[in-house]
């Protein structure tokens, strides 16, 4: 298994050292590892679950429910229909901004292609 300083787990999963430190105080990151000297050590589970928490907040779940998932994985195999349903809500939100930027992002285009009929006519 390897081992990253907290500087490489940062560039690995594109959240800031800040971040890292926060999410480990809220909890989101459990039992990160360090040196002898102190000093924090991410493994490839921990770039693995900083992955997750990517997509998860990439897609708008709140700090709150992920918490929530990272409490429910820790405390085990008896939650996986509850961490599913939690997850299931997630998809099912994103699914309804997903079409709700599909409408904006069809109505821009529309814009659009109404100035290059002004402009080509010009």
């Amino acid at each position: 298994m390897n081992g990253y300083a907290p500087s490489e787990a940062a560039r690995r999963s594109g959240f800031s050292l800040d971040t890292l430190r926060y999410y480990e105080k809220v909890g989101l990151l459990n039992g990160v590892g360090r040196t002898s000297g102190g000093r924090r050590v991410f493994t490839d589970d921990d770039l693995g679950w900083l992955v997750l928490i990517r997509c998860l907040r990439d897609t708008g779940m709140p700090i709150a429910d992920i918490a929530r998932y990272a409490e429910l994985f820790r405390a085990g195999e008896h939650t996986v229909g509850e961490r599913k349903a939690l997850l299931q809500r997630h998809a099912e939100r994103t699914e309804e901004q997903l079409r709700l930027l599909q409408r904006q992002y069809d109505h821009l285009r529309s814009k659009i292609h109404y100035y290059d009929g002004l402009t080509d006519a010009g």
